[in-house]
């Protein structure tokens, strides 16, 4: 086998043993956007090419976010229960439920995903943040309105909703541990389509059980797919799903054309778009640094 195409996760992890054993293999690539599931420092050591499509799932992923973030919110979740189990308590889903005007979102990583949130939220007037190693191009900050963070623990207790749009690295790795949590705004909505692994879990879940995380919501977990018993799936006010937010039909049309146009490229010796390789000739993409 010369070319292993596979989606985040799944069928498996490409881990440092499986690629010792694929002694021909030259070349990984992900049928979507995120190839941490691939052990990257052991691609490049074995002179691997790792690429993916970059871009396919972008607007599928933060029209999600949005999505989730008026769904915790607004307390939609315990009003749709409660029709399915036939009650009828008005006061018991409005005393939790916010409009999303005026209130702060920041985002954590403001790539592709992230900048089209911010985009997709001006329409609601709120107050945007961004924390990121770069700051936006200017006059697209400007005409967005969101404003840089440098300093990510300055940023925290200004948000009523955090969404995390940051790949998983080793720096980011258990990133929102007890500690982070602790220094958000108590009643913080949060949401988190990019890793799970990036969230400390038990603090995840002992924040909501506590309320100080008022609602959490995403489809990514750690590790994938969710045990039955993952502290996520019981912990109070949360909306997760399985990964669905990039594999929309949208999404899997734009994912199935790249893979097709990559090895179209493969085949006939040319490279990839630049934007597309995680790893080329030893050499990780600047995110996974």
């Amino acid at each position: 086998m010369h070319v292993l195409i596979t989606t985040p996760f799944h069928p498996a992890y490409v881990s440092a043993e499986r690629i010792k054993k694929a002694k021909n293999l030259e070349l990984l690539l992900t049928a979507g956007i995120g190839s941490d599931h691939i052990d990257l420092p052991a691609a490049a050591a074995a002179g691997l090419t790792v690429a993916e499509v970059t871009g396919s799932n972008t607007v599928s992923v933060a029209e999600d976010e949005l999505m989730r973030i008026l769904i915790l919110l607004r307390n939609f979740l315990p009003g749709y229960q409660q029709v399915v189990q036939g009650e009828w308590d008005v006061a018991g889903i409005a005393h939790r439920a916010y409009d999303l005007e005026g209130k702060t979102v920041g985002t954590v990583g403001a790539g592709r995903i992230g900048r089209l949130l911010l985009q997709r939220l001006k329409p609601f007037n709120c107050n945007l943040l961004y924390h990121d190693r770069l700051q936006i191009n200017p006059e697209l900050e400007k005409e967005i309105g969101a404003k840089f963070e440098e300093d990510l623990d300055a940023m925290l207790p200004k948000c009523d909703v955090i969404v995390i749009n940051t790949p998983l690295t080793e720096k980011t790795r258990g990133m929102f541990n007890k500690e982070k949590i602790a220094k958000m705004k108590k009643g913080v909505i949060i949401v988190n389509n990019a890793r799970g692994g990036i969230m400390d879990t038990q603090a995840v879940a002992d924040a909501c059980s506590s309320g100080h995380i008022a609602g959490y919501g995403g489809d990514v977990w750690f590790p994938q797919p969710a045990p039955k018993d993952h502290p996520w799936r019981y912990m109070p006010n949360h909306a997760m799903t399985p990964h669905i937010s990039g594999t929309t039909i949208d999404a899997q049309l734009r994912y199935a054309a790249g893979v097709k146009g990559m090895l179209d490229r493969y085949f006939k010796g040319e490279d990839f778009p630049a934007e597309n390789y995680i790893v080329k000739e030893g050499e990780l993409a600047s995110q996974y640094k």
